[in-house]
């Protein structure tokens, strides 16, 4: 069981398992006068070992789920075993660039010093949450959008552009940014199905 605030998830080996604890939460929810967000509550089933064009029993397969800001995705791992994958969602990851672009806009006027430490901890914070087993072209990527960011606004400080691209590469080797890297690494559960709520 993973659980944040209202949101969670519940992992289970067998179907029958899945859906008997779901009915079970409902029964014990309404005892507390809860109830569960229906149009947000599914039963989802993966399967590492079907074919590739196999239907999900009972129809109860997805291709895709967020949570806690990581879209969950049924993939294969450089091995070829099939596994669940996490990659940053979309919306997540949209939205920590415009942060980034409002703050790069807002402060590019700070001493260059202080402008690159203060947006460095702001990257490495993103890099450090989303930095998991799976996920590291997203981050690479979002990383290689600041440095877009950074670029744009920084030439746009005055009336004459500050850098060409060849200068701005020496700059980020003088105030360079955190690279990709997994934090935190998830391994693979267990052969068989995965039934998650």
């Amino acid at each position: 069981m993973v659980r944040y605030a209202d949101d969670s998830v519940y992992c289970f080996e067998y179907e029958e398992d899945a859906k008997e604890f779901y009915l079970q939460m409902i029964k014990r929810l309404k005892t507390f006068n809860l109830e569960v967000a229906e149009e947000k509550t599914k039963i989802i089933s993966i399967k590492k070992d079907r074919d590739d064009d196999s239907d999900d029993e009972g129809g109860l397969g997805v291709s895709s789920f967020d949570f806690l800001g990581f879209t969950h995705y049924e993939g294969r791992s450089k091995s070829g075993v099939r596994r669940i994958m996490r990659k940053t969602s979309k919306k997540k990851y949209k939205a920590s660039l415009i942060r980034c672009k409002e703050w790069i806009k807002t402060n590019r006027h700070m001493a260059t010093k202080d402008f690159m430490k203060k947006l460095k901890i702001k990257v490495l914070g993103h890099c450090r949450y989303y930095g998991i087993t799976d996920n590291n072209p997203a981050v690479s990527n979002f990383i290689d959008e600041v440095k877009r960011l950074i670029y744009k606004w920084l030439n746009r400080r005055s009336q004459c552009k500050s850098f060409s691209w060849d200068k701005f590469n020496l700059f980020l080797k003088k105030y360079p940014l955190p690279r990709a890297k997994t934090y935190v690494r998830i391994f693979d559960p267990g052969a068989g199905y995965s039934y998650v709520m």
